[in-house]
């Protein structure tokens, strides 16, 4: 069964959710995917893992951050302003919002069961965030994350402080998204606390896969590696996969699935399987 619900966080912002769950199948516990950087919950392969998690035995759930640019139209970035305003910190509270809304049975699910979380670049780092500050994130998955969030140039900076502004193409679309001040300031000001990556890592309580494909342009194998090293190697593991890139060679609009694509798939769900059950 799908479901289309809206979740209002803790300022009143909506958070657009789609739920997967089979449930003949259903085996009490749920995973939260978290988009990244530019993306959205209907990018490419978001209704195709949903569904194959779902027929797993696992609640599936995808959402948008209200911040991420994707208004009424699922698949376009309609809110510019947003996008613009958006912050790590925004989005780090959202994901603990929700995850607070689905261990107080928002979904109606009954029995509560245990949460993973699998992130996505920009997504991973949130997840790690957002892990690290909870006791009641059973499992994490990153896949192709970042491991750091400052990932900007001295002279870029300085340009976005005169402007007040940070450009951005997004390739896909031609669209040129701007980024306010207001997420540069997050950065430098939360760096050494609440957005430290590293700290987080280090703080984290569950059990952690690392997923990374070797041809990563956007974000090289070298920051999955570095997660690892800061990782407690007594329950994480560092996944690489050869010959593939930061979305494991799937596009949007979704075309087809791909072998390497399904054996990320199947290890992240071997992962949830054994740390959730």
């Amino acid at each position: 069964m799908i479901k289309d619900l809206t979740f209002s966080a803790s300022d009143g912002e909506k958070l657009h959710i789609t739920t997967h769950v089979y449930e003949n199948l259903f085996l009490g516990n749920s995973i939260i995917f978290v988009h990244g950087f530019k993306g959205f919950k209907d990018w490419g392969f978001g209704p195709y893992l949903a569904d194959f998690f779902a027929k797993k035995g696992f609640h599936s759930i995808l959402f948008n951050f209200s911040h991420n640019g994707i208004g009424k139209n699922p698949t376009e970035f309609t809110e510019l302003d947003k996008f613009a305003d958006n912050t790590f910190s925004r989005e780090v509270r959202e994901l603990s919002e929700l995850v607070e809304a689905l261990r107080n049975n928002f979904f109606d699910l009954g029995a509560k069961g245990k949460v993973g979380l699998v992130g996505q670049s920009r997504g991973g780092a949130v997840s790690i965030l957002t892990a690290s500050k909870r006791n009641d994130i059973s499992a994490i998955s990153v896949w192709a994350s970042i491991s750091k969030l400052d990932r900007y140039s001295k002279r870029q900076k300085e340009e976005w402080r005169k402007k007040g502004k940070f450009e951005v193409m997004n390739m896909r679309t031609k669209q040129i998204m701007k980024l306010n001040l207001s997420l540069l300031e997050d950065i430098e000001q939360n760096s050494k606390d609440s957005l430290n990556i590293e700290k987080a890592v280090k703080n984290l309580n569950a059990p952690f896969l690392i997923a990374h494909g070797d041809q990563d342009l956007a974000v090289p194998i070298s920051e999955g590696e570095q997660l690892y090293q800061w990782a407690d190697k007594s329950r994480t593991e560092l996944y690489k996969l050869y010959g593939t890139g930061h979305t494991f060679d799937i596009v949007h609009p979704f075309k087809d699935s791909n072998p390497k694509f399904e054996r990320l798939l199947q290890k992240t769900c071997d992962f949830f399987t054994s740390k959730l059950n």
